[in-house]
């Protein structure tokens, strides 16, 4: 009796998307910025610790504005597109497949419909650098704010 291919087809597709997806970050910590009255959540800015999901060796943190207020307490309101960032080799730098331009690293929300903070890495082979990229982007209307950090893969070790 054969068994059926599409249980474990659908696994290996599950396993082979969830291996592109974007990295998931841990909040490092966040600072009040504008005390709101009532007990609402305050304005904050936060910042959140991923790992490249491609290249092993490597941590970027971001810092962004959220909003708080009714808005941000439910989750309807709009973040600002301002957004930092900085990338490190913090052990061993290994590639893992090959490497696209403007590929997504890292994905948020920054309003509850349209709206998205992405970091996307591009390697520069010239210089044996990986360069990340923050931006906003909105279906409508795009923000030209962006920050970039630079990692050069240098040897690690002795």
């Amino acid at each position: 009796m054969t068994r059926p291919l599409v249980p474990s087809c659908l696994f290996a597709l599950l396993v082979a998307t969830t291996a592109a997806l974007p990295a998931h970050a841990e909040e490092v910590g966040c600072v009040s910025t504008n005390i709101r009255m009532l007990g609402l959540a305050n304005d904050k800015v936060c910042i959140d610790s991923f790992h490249d999901p491609k290249v092993d060796g490597v941590v970027c943190h971001v810092s962004r504005a959220k909003t708080g207020g009714v808005k941000g307490a439910v989750g309807l309101a709009e973040d600002t597109s301002d957004a930092s960032i900085a990338c490190r080799q913090v052990g061993p730098i290994a590639i893992k497949g090959d490497l696209k331009d403007g590929e997504d690293v890292f994905k948020e929300n920054r309003s509850w419909l349209f709206k998205r903070l992405q970091v996307v890495r591009f390697f520069d082979k010239p210089n044996n650098t990986l360069v990340y990229l923050s931006y906003s982007d909105k279906l409508i209307d795009g923000s030209p704010k962006n920050a970039i950090s630079t990692v050069p893969i240098m040897p690690w070790g002795k």
